[in-house]
């Protein structure tokens, strides 16, 4: 955009108002690290909360309790982390699934299915509508629920049905897939209903089926679009494994409750354990960057390798990059 279009859109501040916000800014700051101060260091000082006798435990390798609080931290993270895995890959298989079978769901409902028998025709479209029925209202009921109802429910209503998973693990990892799954099986659904017309036809132009289509052309490109999204969901699993207190797993935050009674240290211990979340869901964002990055430069490389085409080849370009993004 050039200078004059800027200058249209946005008033430029002069030496004045340049020199009022520099002076306004650092007022708040001055205001803001005085109210820490007064508000939060010093009442916290007050009451010993930054003594070694209180942070030594977590910090000093000389302490004689330090190895003991980071021997329940470290089983504590094995178990959340080892539920966060089980639970997003799970929720991401049994969304697909879900995203899949709800966009052939619509798909079948939009068909008349001449080639076939009136009874048979009638059949068919009536199983669909009732089949996409009960999965919407599957999606509405588990999307709507909170999170922590649904492992609640799969604790302690599975085993009155006679259904024994074992380990409580299991129980919490099923509450998680089913609450994240339906949400990212949303997230897939919206990404490939959101894609232009013109890939669909594209693909019924070159034969494929509904199927196909949708596992070579639309999902591949829904993933892609959608991918911030589905790390945000992601980061999400992780966080709500928390939760597993309910069901009495034996996750971080319950080990850490068993050290706070311990040593009566609560804003030490959930200081540190608060830093090793925003640590693992850091990198998790960075391996999504590198992911969408690596997703970004395979797509360019796809066109760049292209053969150039004339004018009348254009809806052969359209059709080729929409299989062509499907390969990277």
């Amino acid at each position: 955009m050039s200078n004059d279009s800027m200058s249209v859109l946005y008033d430029a501040p002069g030496p004045r108002a340049r020199r009022i916000t520099l002076i306004s800014s650092i007022l708040a700051a001055l205001a803001a690290v005085a109210g820490l101060y007064f508000l939060v260091y010093r009442p916290l000082d007050e009451r010993g909360q930054f003594s070694m006798e209180r942070w030594g435990p977590l910090i000093d390798p000389g302490n004689e309790v330090f190895g003991q609080v980071w021997t329940q931290l470290g089983q504590g993270f094995r178990a959340t982390l080892t539920a966060a895995a089980l639970a997003i890959v799970s929720s991401l298989a049994f969304g697909t699934l879900l995203a899949v079978l709800r966009v052939q769901l619509k798909s079948l409902m939009r068909r008349r299915f001449d080639s076939l028998p009136a009874p048979v025709a009638l059949a068919v479209r009536a199983l669909s509508w009732l089949l996409n029925g009960v999965t919407r209202f599957f999606v509405e009921v588990f999307r709507g629920l909170p999170v922590v109802i649904t492992i609640f429910f799969c604790a302690s209503g599975l085993p009155v049905l006679g259904v024994d998973l074992g380990d409580i693990l299991w129980y919490l990892v099923l509450g998680l897939t089913i609450y994240n799954g339906v949400v990212i099986g949303e997230i897939l659904r919206s990404g490939m209903e959101g894609l232009p017309g013109g890939q669909r036809e594209a693909a019924d132009a070159i034969g494929l089926t509904s199927f196909q289509a949708t596992r070579m052309i639309l999902l591949p490109q829904a993933f892609r679009i959608m991918l911030p999204a589905l790390i945000s969901q992601l980061v999400v699993v992780l966080k709500d494994t928390s939760l597993g207190f309910i069901i009495s797993y034996e996750e971080v935050l319950r080990k850490s409750s068993f050290i706070i009674q311990v040593l009566d240290n609560p804003i030490q211990v959930y200081v540190v354990v608060g830093v090793i979340y925003i640590a693992v869901n850091y990198l998790l964002s960075k391996l999504a960057e590198y992911a969408q990055r690596r997703l970004a430069k395979g797509r360019r490389t796809a066109r760049k390798s292209k053969p150039a085409t004339t004018g009348g080849e254009s809806t052969t370009v359209q059709e080729t990059e929409a299989v062509a993004g499907t390969a990277t």
